[in-house]
């Protein structure tokens, strides 16, 4: 038996034969059987989860992510689950569009709290991007050295910083700069004087991506296909139809069924006359339609949400300032909406995560195109 696995090891290039009886083992036998063992268990918890939703998938067409994937997944999650015993890091499951079944792991449970079974997700490479606090800093410095007093003086000469609070916006500079002095990046000279290298952004961004090694993760709709197509709301099956339509979905898989999606939503959009069929059988949409929707879809819940609530409901206008207590979230087939409250009436606005520790506070946002750009006083200075 042990002269029989020895000649297996030795097919698997694990183990070599000098002589007749006279093995040499690879010293990454142990390390590589444990590897195959540990991709045995995921691609059977990856088989299991496809049987839950009634899917069989060629275990070829798996793919097995150690790390944040280089090109973006768009899919369904099947599978998520905790992957430490301190229950810090999720995996996700991922059918995708391309007709691969993705296994990644490492995610923050915290972030992909709203990623449930069923949620169509982009997973993509971690965040590279510089800040904007640190181009200021750059541009800032002179012959290598960057001084708050000077950054406050421009600040104030440009009045371009919410409500005023310019020196808070500088304070939160400086604390970047305090976060990147213990990583040996900038130096403090006193209390006026920092020295930055001539190489400060590009070392700035590798700090951030080493410690943010994780996949980014978004969340682009928590309905199913099924409930998309007959939402009045503006879905991601209307952000495909009118946007990226479907080249890069597969002919077999979640990219079959999100290109059989997208025909019915099609034809419940023009049975609704938010779009026409023309003579060259192509397809004319609503002029905004993906604002139509989403005004339609929050006046409707507005409206459901105020008789519970026996408190009136107001739309907030483009362009308006929407002030409140800011008492919790909705989430809706055109995305999550954060509740607003005043106490004559409440509003329902897009949400973002830099709101979510504000909840139960007062909080301040301009609305625009669809989006709020919150001000949340002198902890979030501008472009940090």
């Amino acid at each position: 038996m042990r002269l029989r696995r020895l000649g297996k090891l030795g097919d698997m290039g694990l183990a070599t034969e000098h002589a007749p009886n006279v093995w040499e083992l690879s010293a990454r036998l142990e390390p590589t059987l444990r590897e195959m063992g540990e991709r045995g268990d995921i691609i059977r918890t990856m088989q299991k989860a496809l049987r839950a939703e009634g899917a069989e998938r060629d275990p070829m067409s798996f793919q097995i992510h150690g790390t944040a994937p280089a090109t973006p997944i768009i899919g369904r999650v099947i599978d998520k689950h905790l992957t430490d015993e301190l229950g810090e890091n999720l995996t996700l499951v991922v059918d995708g569009i391309d007709g691969r079944t993705h296994h990644v792991s490492g995610f923050d449970a915290v972030r992909v709290e709203d990623a449930r079974i069923g949620s169509v997700v982009e997973i993509g490479p971690a965040d590279s991007t510089g800040r904007p606090s640190d181009r200021a800093i750059a541009g800032m410095a002179e012959d290598g050295i960057y001084r708050p007093s000077r950054h406050l003086e421009q600040a104030r000469f440009e009045g371009r910083v919410p409500n005023g609070d310019y020196e808070g916006f500088v304070d939160a500079h400086v604390r970047r700069l305090e976060a990147l002095r213990r990583a040996g990046i900038a130096e403090r000279i006193d209390a006026d004087q920092w020295r930055i290298p001539s190489d400060f952004e590009a070392r700035a961004t590798a700090y951030d991506a080493a410690r943010n090694a994780r996949a980014n993760i978004r969340v682009l709709s928590t309905f199913d296909l099924e409930r998309q197509i007959g939402s009045d709301g503006a879905t991601w099956l209307d952000r495909r139809l009118v946007g990226a339509g479907a080249s890069d979905l597969s002919a077999s898989g979640f990219g079959e069924q999100v290109r059989e999606a997208m025909e019915r939503r099609r034809e419940a959009l023009i049975d609704r006359g938010d779009a026409v069929r023309q003579a060259d059988g192509r397809t004319a949409y609503r002029r905004n339609l993906i604002a139509t929707l989403q005004e339609r879809e929050v006046a409707r819940i507005g409206e459901e949400m105020a008789a519970r609530k026996s408190l009136p409901f107001r739309a907030a206008a483009d362009g308006e300032t929407i002030t409140g207590k800011f008492t919790g979230t909705v989430q809706l087939s055109s995305g999550k909406f954060a509740i607003v409250e005043k106490s004559h009436e409440f509003s329902l606005v897009p949400w973002r995560p830099v709101i979510d520790r504000q909840l139960g506070r007062e909080v301040s946002g301009i609305v625009q195109a669809g989006s709020v750009s919150w001000q949340l006083g002198r902890q979030r200075g501008l472009a940090v």
